[in-house]
């Protein structure tokens, strides 16, 4: 296992899917909210994350998981320090969401903040929630994809 941790867990205990080499710093914030789910068909064959349309996003981040006592919400946060997007966004195009895709389809979220330090792009951190227990698998479907595609495991924290 490689530095990563998780709980899944009935409770509405913070649980916490984390990469070792990963650190907050504090900062300045832009905000915009909302997320969608869809479910078409897509040719992938693993789970990727992207901020802009078809750019696959390489560095990993820390995910943070709650989930509500009766399994029918929960709330997944992402932070992503210096992603290689800030590198690029220039020449590709604007941040839009979050978006996470894998063989199933995909599902974004549009509630990403950009954290700035002394004026520069330091990470960025993206909130998608789940409103019920459909969601919540699905997702749960994607990280899975997600951690066997990047070399990570699960393991509850404590």
């Amino acid at each position: 296992m490689s530095g990563l941790t998780a709980a899944l867990t009935h409770s509405t205990r913070p649980f916490v899917l984390r990469h070792a080499a990963l650190r907050q710093r504090p900062g300045h914030m832009l905000t915009s909210r909302r997320h969608h789910l869809h479910t078409q068909h897509l040719s992938c064959k693993a789970a990727t994350l992207q901020f802009i349309r078809g750019i696959d996003e390489p560095s990993v981040p820390d995910v943070k998981l709650t989930r509500s006592k009766d399994g029918s919400s929960g709330t997944a946060t992402f932070v992503f320090d210096a992603p290689s997007v800030f590198e690029s966004s220039e020449e590709l195009g604007d941040i839009t969401g979050l978006f996470m895709i894998d063989d199933e389809g995909d599902f974004s979220t549009v509630d990403v903040q950009a954290k700035f330090v002394n004026g520069k792009p330091d990470r960025i951190e993206a909130r998608y929630v789940m409103r019920s227990a459909f969601e919540w698998d699905r997702f749960m479907r994607f990280m899975e994809r997600y951690a066997e595609k990047q070399g990570l495991g699960f393991q509850k924290s404590k």
